[in-house]
């Protein structure tokens, strides 16, 4: 694992740039992480991002795609525009969490 700067905070992540340590995260660091990648948070990002962040507690997963629009209600077209090109490793990379099972 390296530790890399993120802004002010120093964080861990693996060779792909996801955090590694879940309690490292915090909605200021997700918005200095989605900055890095084009996106400006909205409620509607925040509203996926805070299902992966719960959801991940409970499944000990990062959540698919599929399963953020089913569970969380945001239809699959509506997550490719808040997070265009690959939402699901988007979305988890914002969020904190490990790159999605699956996931290329």
């Amino acid at each position: 694992m390296t530790v890399t700067t993120i802004g002010s905070a120093q964080v861990h992540v693996d060779a792909e740039g996801f955090l590694t340590e879940y309690d490292e995260w915090n909605e200021d660091l997700a918005g200095q992480l989605a900055a890095q990648i084009g996106i400006t948070l909205t409620d509607a990002h925040w509203k996926a991002i805070r299902f992966l962040r719960e959801d991940y507690q409970a499944m000990g997963e990062t959540a698919t795609l599929r399963r953020v629009s089913t569970q969380a209600g945001m239809p699959i077209k509506e997550l490719f525009q808040l997070f265009p090109g690959k939402p699901a490793k988007k979305m988890a990379y914002i969020a904190g969490l490990p790159k999605p099972v699956g996931c290329v």
